[in-house]
């Protein structure tokens, strides 16, 4: 098969490497322009740009994917298959143009963690498991008929990062046989819908800054998932000297403590926690606005509390 294959960030470009890898045919690789970043405004590519040009393959970066020249080019490659991991809502006029349709490779068991962040979304919520699914693209997002599911375990102190790291490698393989499915046509598709039927649907809208602010009026628990949640970004966030405060990991403690929440004890050298409703988190991984990254003992050295 002609396979194009769209998408943009480092979990993306496992994929691209593993339907290479496995002797699949890339005629096209669609990712976003190139954008300037950093104080000097220098032009950033892409991971999944950065990969493609070194292994020779054709890079398409259209501003709008409805644009008539990009969409006479994307026709021209005459593309069987279309894959899409981590890229941007898709237009009608590009899911459905190659005839075996477009897939897509979701970071949770669909249906659950529709949405923008379902990695982040499903640490946050405390789940034990999560996984990737593979699935026919439709009109609305993240809505389609499901192909292939793999499951894997979420560990008591697995940040998103790890989970991030754990699934996009997990999802590459079972991209990898889902493209062999479809080229063999021996797969079998799941309606959604049926299998949402009855139970109350978990979500993953996008993360904002009011997200990522630690309410310690919550439950010990609740805390220390928001901040394993959100590391190592968007990172969550609370307020230290008047700055921002970011966290990226902790510990918890469940004994009782004793001052109101948010209130926080520290010798200054070598600990600091914060109280919640029912317990404490200890910080060990911060980032104090306007400094670098630390352990605490290196941040307690360099700020009175």
């Amino acid at each position: 098969m002609k396979i194009i294959f769209m998408g943009t960030p480092e979990f993306a470009v496992a994929s691209l490497d593993a339907i290479i890898k496995a002797g699949n045919n890339i005629v096209g690789v669609i990712t976003a322009p190139d954008k300037p970043a950093g104080r000097g405004q220098k032009m950033n590519e892409s991971a999944v740009k950065q990969y493609a040009v070194a292994n020779g393959l054709k890079v398409l970066q259209p501003e709008k994917l409805k644009n008539p020249e990009f969409l006479a080019e994307l026709k021209a490659l005459q593309a069987d298959l279309q894959v899409v991991v981590a890229f941007r809502m898709l237009p009608e006029v590009v899911w459905a143009m190659p005839p075996k349709g477009t897939i897509n490779l979701h970071g949770s068991l669909l249906p659950h963690y529709r949405g923008a962040a379902p990695i982040n979304w499903a640490v946050i919520n405390g789940e034990k498991v999560s996984g990737v699914s593979t699935f026919f693209l439709k009109q609305e997002i993240d809505t389609g008929d499901i192909l292939f599911t793999e499951s894997v375990p979420i560990h008591e102190n697995d940040t998103a990062g790890d989970l991030h790291d754990c699934l996009m490698n997990v999802g590459a393989q079972l991209l990898v046989k889902t493209v062999s499915a479809i080229e063999s046509g021996d797969y079998h598709e799941q309606p959604q819908q049926l299998l949402a039927e009855g139970i109350e649907l978990k979500h993953a809208p996008k993360l904002f800054k009011e997200t990522c602010q630690i309410d310690w009026i919550q439950p010990t628990e609740k805390v220390f998932n928001l901040i394993r949640g959100l590391s190592p970004y968007p990172t969550a966030f609370t307020s230290v000297n008047g700055k921002v405060f970011k966290i990226f990991k902790a510990e918890k403690s469940m004994n009782e403590p004793g001052i109101s929440p948010g209130g926080f004890l520290t010798d200054n050298k070598t600990f600091l926690k914060f109280a919640c409703t029912d317990g404490f988190i200890i910080p060990k991984d911060v980032q104090l606005e306007g400094k670098k990254r630390m352990g605490i003992e290196e941040f307690l050295r360099g700020v009175r509390l």
